[in-house]
């Protein structure tokens, strides 16, 4: 991580009227994956990792690549090669692009004016590749809060619209994901989501609830540093749902069912209630989606986890687990050891609190 970057302030950059916003990564800690199927989710942001973008005024607009995600010069051809099979085509170049499409979008179709000027956008992050982190929507966050900043229209962009937005620029991509992760890191903090039909037809957003992050008891996150294994994680459960499947439709329903149990449990601080609720969201998971799907290195972090007494589960859909262990610290010291043996990262967790400030509180729905 560049750490100038990292070391400036959010906001307005003293004296070059630079912009730089953060967003954090995401942790899904109960509901997920029912975000899409219109149920009920829990999820915070994550002080551990982020995605920071630079907006600077220039006679241009220029969207800057990345010297490493955005890698276009190589040694060889063998080093192309295997640059693509472990990194995939794509940087953050595209998601920049396509949030400026889309707000531009947004701006017109509701008759936000926007004042002339043009600008340079460069990205950094820090977000382990393929954790189930939300690094993708990280960026596109942090670039949709410059661009609020850079024509200052914050005010006139309601935050409930704002998780759409951001959502809509990875769609345009072919990125399939739902409003869960996006809703998190535009809000910041600890949130629990209703993402109902009823609400979802008549608002086109969801119902979100910030809760206190003091609430949380200690959590700690569990990754593989080189993620080899991450199954084809949504299968054919959507078309499955779709058709009206009993058991996705009965187990869906259960796991946001989890979710309200969940923000109970929270605010009574019943811990043991938090650790059984985490452990059932990931074996409702593992029901409908199967083991092949899921994949083996990502079955093996949640086992890893429940081998020591750990609740755990996924942070969204494979890559990284969130464990819980509700014994206190000799318990984490085992949980730690297990993960060192298996070839695992594992770090407390840190919360963000709340990302939004007095004009975005102002745009939030009575």
């Amino acid at each position: 991580m560049d750490q100038n970057m990292n070391s400036t302030k959010e906001g307005l950059i003293s004296g070059s009227g630079a912009i730089q916003h953060k967003a954090y990564a995401r942790v899904g800690l109960l509901g997920n994956p029912s975000d899409v199927y219109f149920g009920k989710t829990i999820s915070f942001s994550l002080a551990n990792f982020w995605a920071s973008v630079t907006l600077e005024p220039s006679p241009h607009l220029i969207i800057n690549p990345h010297p490493i995600h955005d890698l276009v010069q190589f040694d060889s051809l063998d080093h192309l090669v295997n640059r693509l099979q472990s990194e995939g085509y794509y940087g953050g170049v595209r998601l920049l692009m396509s949030i400026c499409k889309l707000f531009h979008k947004h701006c017109k179709d509701n008759n936000i004016n926007l004042s002339p000027g043009n600008f340079t956008l460069s990205y950094d992050t820090n977000i382990p590749r393929q954790a189930g982190l939300s690094g993708s929507s990280a960026i596109v966050c942090a670039a949709l809060s410059c661009l609020l900043d850079f024509y200052k229209v914050r005010h006139l962009i309601k935050v409930e619209v704002r998780p759409n937005l951001i959502l809509s620029a990875e769609k345009e991509l072919g990125i399939v994901a739902g409003l869960q992760d996006r809703v998190a890191q535009v809000y910041g903090g600890l949130v629990h989501m209703d993402f109902s039909k009823e609400n979802m037809d008549k608002l086109g957003h969801g119902i979100y609830t910030p809760m206190d992050i003091s609430l949380l008891p200690p959590l700690h996150l569990i990754y593989a540093e080189n993620p080899s294994d991450s199954g084809k994680v949504h299968s054919t459960i959507r078309q499955r749902w779709l058709n009206g499947d009993e058991l996705v439709i009965s187990s869906m329903k259960e796991v946001a069912d989890i979710a309200a149990e969940g923000k109970s449990a929270i605010l009574q601080k019943n811990y043991q209630k938090l650790a059984e609720l985490m452990n059932r969201n990931f074996d409702l998971r593992r029901r409908m989606f199967g083991d092949e799907c899921l994949g083996a290195l990502n079955i093996e972090m949640v086992e890893v986890a429940r081998r020591v007494g750990a609740a755990s589960k996924f942070t969204g859909s494979g890559g990284a687990v969130v464990a819980f262990c509700p014994e206190g610290p000799p318990q984490v010291k085992r949980l730690e050891d297990e993960c060192r043996k298996a070839g695992f990262s594992i770090q407390a967790i840190q919360v963000v609190p709340s990302r939004l400030n007095d004009v975005d509180l102002k745009t939030l729905s009575k």
